[in-house]
């Protein structure tokens, strides 16, 4: 893009004193990696695209579908059965062409994480997924990168900035979710989805242009039942000292004692070849309570409470197996 393109597509953010020709050529360097492409995604990324963010990677391994329509307005129906990552990516170029876009129709798994992160200066969680929200937060802590996390469900939902020199996803919440809920099962209205995705597309600016006070470390609350929100700082949060971390199925080897929690129906096949569909409670009578328990289900909600469940009688580290992050 010659400077007469530029100054005509970005003149109206360009003329903001927070911007200027300084801030839009940070704005051309980042290079952001986004996790979801759904209904936080629908609203994030026309705004970063739009920005004119230089380079996205965009992570998602679902097919566009007829009953998310109503928050994904990033899609249309025409799109219904194509891949979420590669029609967002189609758009977003369509939207702004000097903006390099690459799509990922693929999970997000402990094991790629890392890689993926290392080639980004900023992360944007849109995933509904608890698994995916953890393993991005811990591998941005130990990378020291930027994560800026969002979740909506019913009539609400927060944004946050996590890592990147302030304190993780897991010092604000250390402890397993009360619910298992998703926009899936429990539902939520899209405006909700699309207010919150337009916050989290404001923290990332905010965060690229390097504007004060800084994202990372601050808290919103959103209540589209009112149409309130409210924020708080947590510079200061403490990183638990353990918790239960993820791991890929392809991580997990035969010295493994591996747990399939889903039942048949839900799982014809278990996770790894070497799983055993066995109850938490039976595990007490293991002998070997000293080799790694990896337990595994849909999302990580059920291995995690198990875990819980089962810590104070095992020696050994367990890990959590989610079959579904993204």
């Amino acid at each position: 893009m010659d400077r007469g393109d530029e100054m005509s597509r970005y003149s109206r953010q360009m003329i903001l004193s927070e911007v200027g020709d300084a801030g839009q050529a940070r704005l051309s360097d980042a290079r952001v990696l986004v996790v979801g492409a759904g209904g936080l995604a629908a609203a994030v990324l026309p705004l970063l695209a739009g920005a004119g963010i230089g380079y996205m990677k965009i992570m998602d391994g679902d097919s566009v579908a007829l009953s998310n329509l109503h928050r994904q307005t990033f899609f249309t129906e025409k799109d219904c059965g194509q891949p979420k990552a590669e029609i967002a990516a189609q758009r977003c170029r369509a939207l702004n062409g000097a903006v390099r876009v690459e799509p990922l129709d693929q999970v997000l798994t402990a094991e790629n994480a890392p890689g993926l992160i290392q080639e980004v200066d900023l992360v944007l969680d849109c995933a509904d997924s608890y698994a995916a929200s953890y393993i991005l937060s811990d591998n941005c802590l130990a990378k020291n990168t930027a994560l800026i996390s969002a979740s909506a469900l019913g009539l609400g939902g927060y944004v946050g900035g996590f890592c990147g020199g302030a304190p993780s996803l897991r010092a604000v919440f250390p402890d397993i979710p009360d619910s298992g809920a998703s926009c899936a099962t429990a539902g939520v209205l899209g405006p909700v989805v699309g207010m919150i995705g337009a916050m989290q597309a404001q923290m990332a600016l905010r965060l690229i242009l390097g504007l004060g006070p800084s994202p990372l470390g601050q808290m919103v609350n959103f209540d589209g039942r009112t149409c309130r929100s409210s924020s708080f700082r947590f510079d200061d949060a403490k990183e638990p000292g353990g918790f239960f971390r993820f791991v890929a199925p392809c991580q997990l080897t035969s010295d493994d004692l591996i747990v399939e929690l889903r039942g048949a129906e839900e799982a014809p096949e278990p996770i790894h070849p070497n799983a055993r569909r066995i109850g938490p409670d039976a595990l007490k009578t293991e002998p070997n309570k000293e080799q790694r328990l990896a337990l595994c289900c849909a999302t990580g909600l059920r291995a995690w409470r198990a875990a819980e469940r089962i810590q104070p009688d095992w020696s050994g580290e367990i890990v959590l197996v989610a079959a579904s992050t993204s």
